[in-house]
């Protein structure tokens, strides 16, 4: 029944958001950060491999990091909860993709109107000049001997565009994702515990402006009770049987 009630309202909706967080692209075998015992942050401490400062204070140790996370985007492909996404937006049925995940996966599968809030490894920039790159110039040498990337133009070292602690979301597309939250009336959450600060407050924006919600992750989230449909199962899973629903009829 909660599959058919949320084909409905994904059906009978005009502005639909989708939000989705690590536990989309976990069955495209990319690790997440705050699973209990397989989760990133388990192993590291986020402050000493992934900040701000302590990129500036000690770039090396970050390349070092995430050498092998890296690697692992670069191989992964889009699972069926992407290419659904994609559909659906195609049909008319999504029209903004907000997403907390640098993978890339949703434009991979296809998907057009993406808001990637905490960046991307698609693309680096220049500490010191601030000189803007598409990492693809950079990632063999990277992957393959662990040569830092370096910017052509001044010699700076280059970041690549994902948010670390401690630092801003991009502020034009976080403008476009409180847009698009506060006028849909309908957001679906994918994949997200909505533990991370500013981006799980989306959905309350939309609550707040009579938005319908559907959620569907593993865990449980401070939004459960508020859902019109709440789903703790595989998104990978739950996508494709939503998507036969709303074809069927």
């Amino acid at each position: 029944m909660s599959i058919r009630n949320a084909a409905d309202i994904i059906r009978a909706s005009q502005r639909t958001v989708v939000l989705t967080g690590a536990g989309i692209s976990t069955p495209s075998g990319i690790p997440d950060f705050r699973s209990p015992d397989s989760g990133l942050w388990e192993k590291f401490d986020p402050f000493e491999v992934a900040s701000l400062t302590s990129f500036r204070y000690n770039p090396q140790r970050f390349y070092e990091w995430v050498r092998n996370l890296a690697g692992i985007i670069l191989r992964a492909q889009p699972n069926q909860a992407h290419y659904d996404i994609t559909l659906l937006e195609e049909f008319g049925l999504v029209q903004t993709i907000i997403t907390q995940n640098i993978d890339g996966l949703h434009q991979r599968a296809g998907s057009k109107n993406v808001l990637q809030t905490h960046g991307s490894l698609e693309s680096l920039s220049c500490i010191r000049c601030y000189k803007n790159f598409p990492a693809a110039d950079f990632i063999v040498n990277y992957l393959e001997n662990g040569q830092i990337p370096v910017c052509p133009s001044c010699g700076g070292i280059l970041k690549p565009d994902m948010v670390l602690m401690g630092e801003q979301l991009p502020v034009q597309i976080w403008l476009q994702a409180q847009e698009a939250s506060k006028a849909c009336d309908l957001m679906i959450v994918a994949g997200s515990s909505l533990e991370v600060l500013p981006v799980a407050g989306l959905p309350m924006q939309a609550l707040q402006n009579g938005a319908h919600l559907i959620l569907i992750n593993y865990s449980e989230t401070y939004l459960d009770a508020r859902a019109d449909v709440a789903l703790h199962e595989d998104v990978a899973e739950v996508f494709p049987r939503i998507v036969q629903q709303i074809c069927s009829e």
